[in-house]
């Protein structure tokens, strides 16, 4: 996407995003609008302002990570206000995020949402026929077929229709 200078219509090459107090703020400026607020700076040389933030040393691989590429938030931006910019972050750093939603979610990392009490017999049923499905795949994979037909057998056992079949 694309973004407009703030303070007139050229593309934006300077963005900058700031949180404060939870509120994300964005800056996008033309590079004539950046040197004016000073932003700029010589060729190859980062301007005063962004070059006090970032520590002197090697770039190490969590500063050259890619950024979200709908807000530019970067993953040590999330790790130190623990906020993610929008929906795309999820995507952006799925790699990242997947073990905290882990972590935090008891070790589910997919929405189950609530159950009423009396679906619960039903999901359950589900779920097993599920993972009964996927071991079944997996045997025949690996052809072990003794063990597919004893799948085979417990997915028969289970009542009502599998996973995509008719009555």
């Amino acid at each position: 996407m694309e973004h407009k200078c703030d303070l007139c219509d050229k593309p934006a090459q300077v963005h900058e995003v700031l949180i404060k107090n939870g509120q994300k703020h964005e800056i996008h400026l033309c590079p004539e609008c950046a040197s004016a607020q000073g932003y700029g700076g010589a060729a190859g040389q980062l301007p005063a302002k962004i070059a006090k933030k970032i520590p002197t040393g090697e770039m190490t691989p969590e500063r050259t990570a890619p950024a979200c590429e709908n807000c530019g938030l970067t993953h040590a931006a999330f790790r130190r206000h623990g906020i993610l910019g929008c929906p795309g972050c999820y995507q952006a750093f799925e790699k990242q995020l997947e073990p905290l939603i882990s972590r935090a979610q008891g070790g589910a990392t997919h929405h189950c949402g609530h159950v009423p009490d009396q679906q619960s017999g039903h999901l359950d049923r589900q779920l097993q026929r599920t993972r009964l499905l996927k071991q079944l795949n997996e045997a025949i994979a690996t052809e072990q077929y003794e063990r597919a037909a004893k799948i085979r057998d417990t997915l028969h056992g289970l009542s009502g229709p599998l996973l995509g079949e008719q009555d």
